[in-house]
C-alpha cells in the first residue's frame, strides 16, 4: 500500500515560497499571481500504518516549524502543480526519509518517492502558469508530476533490446547539435557537444547515446570536480 503525506512550512516560516512569489511577479512580470504555497508531498510504499504515522512527525516534518496534511490544501481557484526527479536522478530528500524509516523502525528500508507541489492563486492564464512551471522545472533532472495517487512505487526498468547509435553525429553542424542538446535535454553547451564531435570523427565511428549521457554527466560542474579534472 502507498502512503502519502504533504508537508508545509508554517506560513510565518515559509519564507521559501515567498520569495518565489516575488521572482515570479519581478522576473516574468506576473502581476496576477496573488499568493504561492509549496509542499513537499512523500509517497511510501513496504511499511505498516503504525510505522508511517510515527514517520509523520519524526521523519517527514517537525511538528514546531512545518504544517501536515493527508489531502492536498488546494482552494477550488487554485492552480497545481507538481514537480519530481527525472527517473534515475538522485533524490537525496527521499533517500534520507527512507534510512531514518529504516533506522527507528529497526525493519526494511521503504520505498519513498518525494515531489514539490506548487498551489498558485491568482487569476492566471495557461500561458502565464506554463511559464511558472518552465522557471521552477529544471528539465535537465526534473519533470511534471502527476497528482495522483500510484497504486505502487515499484517501477519496471525494462532493457533495451539495443542501445541506439547515434547515426551521422559525425557530421552534425553547429545548428544541428544545438538542436540535439535541446532535443535530447543535455546539459552540456555547444562547445562541450562540438569536443564529442571532434573526437569520434577521430574515433571513426558515431557514438551511441549511452556514451553521450555518460560524458554529459561527468562533464556537468556538479560531477566533473569529484571524478576527474576536465580542460
Amino acid at each position: 500500500m502507498v502512503y502519502r503525506i504533504y508537508v508545509e512550512k508554517k506560513k510565518p516560516l515559509a519564507g521559501a515560497a515567498r520569495a518565489l512569489r516575488e521572482d515570479i511577479r519581478t522576473f516574468l512580470g506576473i502581476s496576477a499571481l496573488e499568493d504561492v504555497r509549496v509542499l513537499n508531498r512523500y509517497d511510501v510504499e513496504g511499511i505498516d500504518r503504525d510505522v508511517f504515522d510515527h514517520a509523520v512527525n519524526t521523519v517527514f516534518s517537525e511538528p514546531q516549524v512545518d504544517d501536515v496534511y493527508t489531502e492536498l490544501p488546494a482552494g477550488e481557484s487554485d492552480t497545481v502543480f507538481a514537480v519530481e526527479y527525472l527517473p534515475g536522478q538522485y533524490d537525496q530528500r527521499a533517500d534520507s526519509a527512507a534510512q531514518c524509516i529504516q533506522i527507528t523502525s529497526l525493519g526494511e528500508r521503504p520505498t519513498v518517492r518525494t515531489a514539490k507541489v506548487y498551489l498558485l492563486r491568482g487569476g492566471l492564464t495557461a500561458q502565464q502558469v506554463a511559464a511558472i512551471e518552465k522557471y521552477v522545472i529544471n528539465p535537465v533532472d526534473s519533470r511534471l508530476a502527476t497528482l495522483e495517487l500510484p497504486e505502487t512505487l515499484t517501477v519496471d526498468y525494462g532493457m533495451p533490446d539495443s542501445v541506439e547509435t547515434l547515426a551521422g553525429f559525425r557530421e552534425m553542424d553547429e545548428n544541428a547539435l544545438q538542436e540535439f542538446i535541446a532535443n535530447r535535454g543535455l546539459a552540456m553547451d555547444l562547445g562541450d557537444i562540438l569536443c564529442c564531435r571532434d573526437y569520434f570523427r577521430e574515433e571513426g565511428r558515431d557514438p551511441t547515446i549511452t556514451e553521450i549521457k555518460v560524458v554529459d554527466t561527468y562533464w556537468s560542474d556538479h560531477c566533473r570536480h569529484t571524478t576527474f579534472h576536465t580542460i
